[in-house]
């Protein structure tokens, strides 16, 4: 079963060709590290975001592989060229088929 989550995108609409800019992801998700007990001494299940992408234009720009010790709502922070007007994908993949997609806008003069 997939479940999705909310998802923020933190990114500057516009930018001059060239520019450096930075780029702010947030996801919504518990992140629980499959090392924890319940109270009955059963294992709580992994359940992680596995890996996150980012697309620009459809080109693989940034790509980030997470493990158990990622805390809960992890917070990604990169940078990119702006090279030309389009559209970033942002997509997170994680265990029990996690997905959660987001896109943004960006204008490029």
């Amino acid at each position: 079963m997939s479940k999705t989550s909310r998802t923020v995108i933190t990114m500057p609409a516009k930018a001059k060709k060239g520019e450096v800019i930075e780029i702010r992801a947030i996801v919504q998700h518990d992140m629980e590290t499959g090392f924890r007990y319940t109270e009955g001494g059963k294992v709580v299940p992994r359940d992680i975001i596995r890996t996150f992408t980012c697309f620009y234009n459809n080109v693989e720009v940034f790509k980030a592989d997470l493990y158990p010790g990622i805390g809960a709502n992890p917070l990604i922070i990169f940078t990119t060229v702006a090279t030309e007007s389009g559209v970033l994908d942002f997509k997170w993949v994680g265990d029990g088929d996690y997905i959660a997609n987001n896109q943004s806008q960006i204008v490029v003069s």
